[in-house]
């Protein structure tokens, strides 16, 4: 009876060992095809058609976008007139900018009002506008996106405001002000220089309505209408909570893109500037880096300096966007 039990505790361990030696394979093999599959050849050989369909447009972007802004750092440390070989000058273009160009400094000052100001403004607007238009149903939702739009996609809109602005008593905010006693003689609106930059501001806030309000009155026409249901039952009480906890996190995709075209909107700000205040305006007063970058690119064909001042606002784009991504994670938190 001992020897029985005995044999019968060797065949129970035998067991429980070979048990382990399987599972002990399975999971070598698991890990195996684990490591196999982040391996980033094996995922290109998997998706090979999907890479094939996206590689012209990769290839576009490669040669037009990525090499271009490559070329643009390296110049910016040379000399370059555009008739010569460029001449490598290190960090003189820089230092120049920062310690001895007043005009940058004026212009990077403004470009940063602009930034600051239009950016999230014109952002908010955008989603609070698409928010309440996207409550209207068929042609009323569509005739109201093309009434909010139609600014951004007008030939006409520097026309317009240069009507609006006239520094005459003929300008229409002149007649208007003046009619009603609020002034007692006209005023030059895009002479003065203190008048200047907030000009430009509010017509660029009535431009912001482009791009990124269409992407968010797209994004809320996909957002999933039983979350809503889920979130009644789990204690959402109005809409502004509907908004942030369910819609806001649903469309962060619409919201990622829209931040970029606006941060791409503020930084780049130039045509408003030069078709209502001119190039250069009254002391500089409407002066962005932009302006600035094109008076030295296709004026006076600088282009290592040139290359400087476009390095330095990529930089500032690319710091922006960086930040915006960090705060756009956490809706819905």
């Amino acid at each position: 009876m001992p020897f029985k039990k005995k044999e019968d505790q060797v065949v129970v361990l035998n067991r429980k060992k070979s048990e382990e030696e399987l599972a002990g394979g399975v999971s070598k093999e698991a890990l195996e095809m684990a490591k196999k599959q982040g391996e980033l050849g094996y995922r290109i050989k998997r998706a090979r058609w999907s890479y094939a369909m996206i590689a012209p447009y990769f290839i576009l972007f490669f040669l037009f976008t990525v090499v271009p802004v490559a070329i643009s750092i390296v110049l910016g440390f040379t000399y370059f007139n555009m008739l010569e070989f460029p001449e490598w000058v290190g960090w003189k273009n820089y230092v120049k900018l920062f310690l001895e160009d007043d005009v940058f400094l004026i212009s990077l000052k403004n470009t940063l009002i602009f930034a600051v100001v239009t950016g999230p403004i014109s952002y908010f607007l955008c989603l609070l506008f698409a928010w309440i238009i996207n409550e209207f149903k068929g042609w009323l939702r569509a005739f109201l996106t093309l009434i909010f739009y139609a600014p951004s996609i007008c030939g006409n809109a520097y026309l317009v405001w240069n009507l609006i602005l006239t520094g005459d008593r003929y300008g229409y905010l002149n007649g208007i002000l003046l009619k009603l006693d609020i002034i007692n003689e006209a005023i030059v609106w895009l002479k003065t220089e203190k008048y200047v930059l907030p000009c430009l501001i509010v017509v660029q806030l009535w431009l912001s309505l482009g791009t990124g309000f269409l992407s968010f009155i797209a994004g809320l026409q996909t957002v999933d209408k039983s979350l809503y249901e889920a979130a009644a039952i789990d204690g959402i009480k109005n809409r502004w909570q509907e908004l942030w906890y369910v819609t806001l996190p649903t469309m962060k995709p619409q919201l990622m893109f829209g931040a970029v075209m606006q941060i791409t909107q503020s930084f780049a700000v130039a045509d408003i500037s030069i078709y209502l205040a001119g190039n250069p305006s009254v002391n500089y007063a409407g002066a962005t880096v932009v302006t600035h970058l094109l008076d030295y690119g296709n004026t006076r064909f600088e282009m290592g300096y040139a290359s400087a001042i476009a390095t330095v606002l990529f930089l500032l784009m690319v710091g922006t966007n960086k930040l915006v991504q960090r705060i756009l994670r956490r809706v819905g938190e």
